[in-house]
């Protein structure tokens, strides 16, 4: 019986996702409309090289979702539905710390991480885990009802685990596993009809409206499904055009004279959808919450270790500007733009080359053909491998997320800022906590773009006849200085 591939598991489940989201949420459907109209006009533009971050089919169909659970069972058991498709966790991100108002979770990403099958279908999932022992949040009782609560519940049922398992161990299913496992998946992240307790989602919508997305229900959903575009301003004008109610900001880094870097975000408001609530006399009767919105994205290029340090603090100068602005006059998304974008321009180089010269931003290398050894033998640096025109780069796609851009998605669809006590302590949870919930591996995102590179210098490195490996500028420990004027 032919085997439905893994990778075909995955694109088949985006699809399937897609269509169900379109249903449940119908502004999805017009944002995707958008989205392909803003792709379409973007590569009619004369000298249009926008497909050097991706193919436009791969642009097309790429998705991320989002999705919410409430324990450490819950996590694990998602990882393994998410792995008989491909998809392996990577990178951890603390929205508690991230976030100014209450977002008490932290998240990782499910997604392939194997270049050829990013190029197959790079559909990907950020999937965030409640922490109710996080006294800031939660108090002693709250957390006691709240774990009981999620105690009860099953997201998955035992058969798509157990169709989930087999798959990732035959590295694909049977036709007829295959069309049930994707039944169940899809089910199990369809919004429920059931009735809410009206009483104990209220509870902890006080806490955090994220918390009570998590825990004031006996299921999971999709919290929202995001096309990836190729000019998120565009499609912000067009979607404000057709009186879509955005947030305020695109998240992410400014438009500014350079190349696309790390990650762009940003949504349609919440909208108000009909649920069902029960009273604590037994009766029902309708109502509506708002906790799913409508995202899209716009991917650049991968920022190194070096390069994010540098976004990280050309993001602080921004916010100290932007306040020093405020408090004249109130400040625009235009204008904080404006104020990211010229900070950008006077310290970051506005070209590939600058950006890969000085190892800001991720890149594969090809050797250069038409330059002609005349004698002289290339260099292992890479720095003058690129400076002497031995090698061309080529973008490494960002695969990944930003930590204060997805607390900025979940705090600008909040129906309010909730609770936060700073002057309880912390729960400690990191990287490797994660890991040991998940029970496998938690990739680290920058090993994976160094391995990707460094396949690629490899084989430069043959072909030029380099004897041993080329040296790539090893990472720092403070942001480098600006780099002005540098192309």
């Amino acid at each position: 019986m032919p085997i439905t591939q893994q990778w075909e598991l995955r694109a088949e489940f985006a699809r399937r996702l897609s269509h169900l989201y379109g249903k449940e949420v119908p502004a999805y459907t017009t944002l995707l409309e958008v989205s392909q109209a803003v792709n379409d006009a973007v590569l009619s533009r004369p000298g249009s090289d926008t497909e050097r971050l991706g193919s436009i089919a791969r642009v097309t169909a790429e998705r991320h979702g989002a999705i919410r659970v409430g324990t450490p069972q819950e996590m694990a058991q998602v990882a393994r539905v998410f792995a008989a498709m491909g998809m392996h966790p990577v990178g951890f991100y603390d929205l508690r710390e991230a976030a100014a108002s209450s977002v008490p979770v932290v998240s990782t990403a499910f997604r392939p991480t194997d270049p050829e099958e990013l190029a197959r279908n790079p559909f990907r999932v950020f999937t965030s885990m409640l922490v109710p022992a996080d006294r800031r949040f939660f108090s002693a009782d709250l957390q006691r009802r709240l774990e009981s609560f999620l105690a009860r519940r099953a997201l998955f049922t035992t058969e798509l685990l157990v169709l989930a398992d087999r798959a990732s161990e035959y590295r694909g299913l049977n036709s007829g596993d295959a069309e049930m496992f994707l039944t169940l998946a899809t089910a199990a992240f369809t919004l429920s009809t059931e009735a809410v307790d009206r009483a104990w989602y209220r509870e902890l919508e006080q806490v955090s409206s994220v918390a009570a997305d998590i825990g004031g229900v006996t299921s999971t959903h999709i919290n929202h499904l995001t096309p990836r575009v190729l000019d998120i301003d565009d499609l912000y004008a067009r979607m404000e055009r057709r009186s879509i109610d955005m947030i305020d900001t695109i998240q992410g880094p400014p438009l500014w004279a350079g190349p696309d870097l790390l990650l762009r975000q940003t949504s349609f408001r919440a909208l108000a959808e009909p649920r069902v609530f029960r009273d604590a006399d037994g009766s029902v009767e309708k109502g509506s919450l708002r906790v799913r919105f409508g995202e899209v994205e716009a991917r650049g290029i991968a920022a190194t270790v070096r390069g994010r340090k540098v976004y990280d603090r050309l993001a602080v100068e921004t916010e100290q500007a932007v306040r020093e602005a405020a408090a004249a006059a109130p400040v625009s998304a235009e204008a904080r733009n404006a104020i990211a974008a010229e900070l950008w321009n006077q310290q970051m180089p506005a070209t590939e080359r600058g950006l890969a010269l000085h190892d800001l931003a991720y890149f594969t290398y090809t050797v250069n053909t038409g330059k002609q050894l005349k004698g002289h033998a290339p260099s292992r640096s890479l720095p003058d491998l690129i400076d002497q025109g031995w090698v061309r780069p080529e973008p490494i796609v960002y695969e990944d997320f930003l930590p204060k851009s997805a607390a900025g998605i979940f705090q600008s669809n909040l129906t309010s800022d909730g609770r936060k006590d700073t002057t309880q302590s912390v729960t400690a949870i990191d990287a490797a906590w994660m890991e040991g919930v998940l029970n496998r591996t938690l990739h680290d995102p920058y090993d994976l773009y160094d391995g990707i590179r460094r396949a690629s210098l490899d084989r430069v490195a043959t072909e030029l006849h380099i004897r041993g490996p080329i040296e790539v500028p090893a990472p720092i420990a403070t942001p480098p200085i600006a780099t002005q004027g540098v192309k």
